[in-house]
């Protein structure tokens, strides 16, 4: 589908218009007793009790949250159709607050508690095995927790090393309650991304054959002092039937670190069920002399990561969790 250059230049124009539109300086909306709260709930109530509650809460945000609750109906009337309603709504908050609940079970290594099954993990483990490592892509879509899994699945019984890059300031109350409820061996690695040598930790990990997570479905804040490769650009394709923004930063670094870059998506399935799927998008693990080609290929890999994303909010339309502006109508 093609979207004409008036469209462009709508989302174009909408990028510059404030923050209204910006994910990074939106505060997060939550409180911190709640959360330990929580936390403390599911830890000593155990799953099966502490899920009574999340239809409660579900309908809270749901009645109380109208900024949210608006840029729900818009995602769900592009991902299902206009006859998605309050139930649909319902749906996707009950999904979302699911998986938030279950992150406390994975990050304490209670993989028990779950049905997880994993496609695509083989071509994956072959790079960490080879000491080169990779890049993983994902998206606001079902758990980015659920990847522990791979380590109880992997065929050669290889734990997988991942990082998380990430800018850590962006709901920073969040992962703090999630690092103190964590298991140590379990808590996430973070590179932290804008930093001056944020590509050479990332390089030494991924030579360690370590793999780097990120999610790629929102533009990334930068400023002019950071590296181009981390900056990147912004691209504007048809997403869902409407033009919008991505961010060409990570497949920039791949290529310059040289390496390939993999979809990755835990995808809730109701109850216990996860499905942890990974995808090869690109392969920059090949240099790229011609500027022109290698601008091709990034173009086409992330042209490659939008169809995928797409397509699982079509078949996974209660697993997209981006509560925000995405298509920045509220800007214009």
């Amino acid at each position: 589908m093609k979207h004409t250059d008036a469209e462009t230049r709508a989302v174009n124009d909408a990028a510059q218009a404030g923050h209204r539109g910006d994910w990074a300086h939106t505060p997060e909306r939550s409180n911190m007793l709640a959360l330990r709260l929580m936390c403390l709930v599911a830890l000593v109530c155990g799953r099966h009790l502490t899920r009574l509650l999340l239809p409660p809460i579900s309908l809270y945000f749901l009645l109380f949250a109208p900024v949210p609750r608006r840029h729900i109906k818009r995602y769900l009337f592009r991902a299902i159709g206009p006859h998605a309603g309050w139930i649909d709504g319902y749906r996707l908050l009950h999904a979302f607050a699911s998986t938030v609940l279950d992150r406390v079970y994975f990050l304490r290594g209670r993989m028990n508690l779950f049905d997880v099954n994993v496609k695509g993990n083989p071509a994956l483990e072959a790079e960490a095995l080879g000491g080169r490592g990779a890049f993983l892509l994902g998206a606001h879509v079902g758990s980015f927790e659920a990847m522990g899994a791979c380590k109880q699945k992997s065929e050669h019984k290889q734990e997988l090393r991942l990082a998380m890059l990430m800018y850590p300031d962006n709901a920073q109350r969040i992962t703090a309650i999630l690092n103190a409820i964590s298991l140590p061996e379990l808590r996430p690695h973070v590179i932290a991304l804008g930093r001056p040598h944020s590509m050479l930790a990332l390089r030494d990990w991924l030579d360690s054959g370590g793999l780097g997570g990120m999610l790629a479905d929102r533009t990334l804040p930068g400023s002019e002092d950071q590296p181009a490769q981390q900056r990147g650009n912004t691209i504007v394709l048809p997403f869902l039937g409407q033009p919008a923004s991505f961010n060409d930063g990570p497949f920039r670094l791949a290529a310059l670190l040289r390496r390939k870059v993999f979809f990755m998506a835990g995808l809730y399935g109701g109850g216990a069920r996860y499905d942890v799927q990974f995808d090869l998008l690109a392969d920059f693990s090949e240099r790229s002399i011609d500027p022109a080609e290698r601008e091709r290929r990034i173009q086409a890999a992330v042209e490659a990561y939008v169809a995928r994303l797409e397509a699982l909010c079509r078949a996974y339309p209660y697993n997209w969790f981006n509560f925000h502006d995405f298509w920045l109508e509220d800007s214009v």
